[in-house]
């Protein structure tokens, strides 16, 4: 019994059962399996048409993943990273600041059990979250709030 390989098309589906990911992603991660010019931009426009390929969902998926543990600079380089429109990402933006000083608040809630006691762990702490990508004043904000915890 002989086998062929998967298609283009199959390895795509493959990747989006595991999780969604964008075109561009997909381009990346398939590119070295074409044989023939233009078969994957045909395979991922076949996709794309039937809604298996969505910049919407990938935007929603990321955010699920990830905006409950960084801040909107790491997230939104993140989106930059798959290749999403920059509409999309304009759009993202405005949703993770609404919600960045709550977020933040809980990722160092759940690192840190009492708030700074000495310059030392001001920084240590204020180092954390900024490493997480949480914008300067929501970091101030935070350590200014964790003091009255």
């Amino acid at each position: 019994m002989s086998f062929d390989k998967p298609s283009l098309k199959g390895r795509a589906l493959r990747c989006l059962a595991v999780r969604e990911y964008s075109r561009f992603e997909l381009e990346q991660k398939l590119k070295a399996f074409e044989e023939v010019a233009g078969e994957l931009q045909a395979a991922l426009d076949d996709l794309e048409a039937k809604g298996f390929i969505s910049e919407a969902r990938v935007v929603e998926s990321t955010l699920n993943q990830k905006a409950s543990r960084f801040g909107a600079a790491r997230v939104l380089h993140t989106l930059k990273a798959k290749g999403i429109d920059a509409g999309a990402i304009v759009d993202a933006a405005e949703q993770l600041k609404e919600t960045e000083f709550d977020r933040a608040m809980q990722v160092w809630t759940r690192k840190f059990d009492e708030p700074y006691t000495t310059p030392s762990e001001y920084a240590k702490q204020a180092r954390f979250l900024a490493s997480r990508g949480f914008s300067g004043e929501v970091v101030g904000r935070v350590m200014r709030a964790s003091k009255s915890v």
